[in-house]
């Protein structure tokens, strides 16, 4: 049924005005604005939506990951442009918060709402 239709995902924030900030300017992305809803439009053509939600809780799992060539460099790039990494206990992270030699090497960070995002090297 859902063969040859176009999808795509989305996730919730609770203030719009500072995801287009972040996502546009903190990550770079084009970001289009429509019914007070935003498009964040991916390479590869994978838009995804972000949506207001009234009471939002920040989803506490990896939403969106983005695939890098250097972990450590896109670690040092987002940093630089006043992203915080995450650190999880048992995780074997770096003092960077780069995990590695554990699955492909990846740096979880959140978005103003809190939802947990990646930089990840998937080969």
């Amino acid at each position: 049924m859902f063969a040859n239709t176009k999808a795509f995902s989305g996730f919730a924030v609770d203030d719009i005005e500072r995801a287009r900030e972040f996502y546009g300017g903190t990550l770079g992305l084009e970001v289009t604005e429509q019914n007070g809803m935003l498009t964040l439009h991916i390479a590869g053509d994978r838009p995804t939506l972000v949506y207001p939600k009234p009471g939002h809780t920040p989803a506490d799992y990896t939403i969106l990951n983005f695939q890098v060539d250097d972990v450590g460099a896109a670690v040092d790039r987002l940093s630089e442009r006043g992203v915080e990494f995450e650190r999880y206990d048992g995780m074997g992270q770096d003092e960077n918060g780069v995990m590695r030699g554990n699955g492909p090497d990846i740096a979880w960070f959140k978005d103003p709402a809190g939802n947990v995002l990646s930089v990840i090297n998937v080969e």
